[in-house]
């Protein structure tokens, strides 16, 4: 049964991760590409052991994950000066425009989120910031990862 705009229910099992905007492999879920959502994203983000994502902001869209497995650290702010950690059973909520990025604090195992948007086009508005991914980034989640 499809609505009047033709939207219809569609239920999916993504088999490959895609490697996203930002850098990180996500299962690509509910989107105005997979389903014809019109408000919304549901993504999983499978954080590789030791894997992290590019420095980013979302244009006009808000952020919500809920951490399923393994420990995230989230830097957020203009100069990603605050430090979040998301661990398990954890939900984070994220302003649009809010600078950030997000790391696995693991080397050595997985970490995965399931992330939802307020933006069915949910990667064309990911707005990089490589100006935010310098050495000093680099060496500031080595020592966080070190810390554990």
């Amino acid at each position: 049964m499809s609505t009047p705009d033709g939207t219809e229910v569609k239920v999916f099992t993504p088999e490959n991760t895609t490697d996203a905007k930002q850098g990180m492999p996500q299962f690509f879920g509910v989107s105005e590409n997979t389903t014809g959502a019109k408000h919304l994203s549901l993504n999983v983000t499978a954080f590789g052991p030791g894997g992290r994502a590019k420095s980013h902001r979302h244009k006009d869209y808000e952020t919500a994950i809920y951490t399923m497995a393994g420990k995230i650290v989230l830097l957020h702010g203009p100069n990603l000066e605050t430090e979040s950690l998301m661990e398990p059973g954890s939900f984070c909520f994220i302003p649009a425009e809010v600078p950030h990025v997000a790391f696995n604090l693991s080397k050595t195992e997985p970490a995965t989120a399931l992330t939802a948007r307020n933006d069915p086009r949910e990667q064309e508005n990911v707005m990089l910031m490589p100006e935010l991914d310098t050495e000093e980034l680099a060496a500031r989640i080595a020592k966080r990862r070190a810390e554990g």
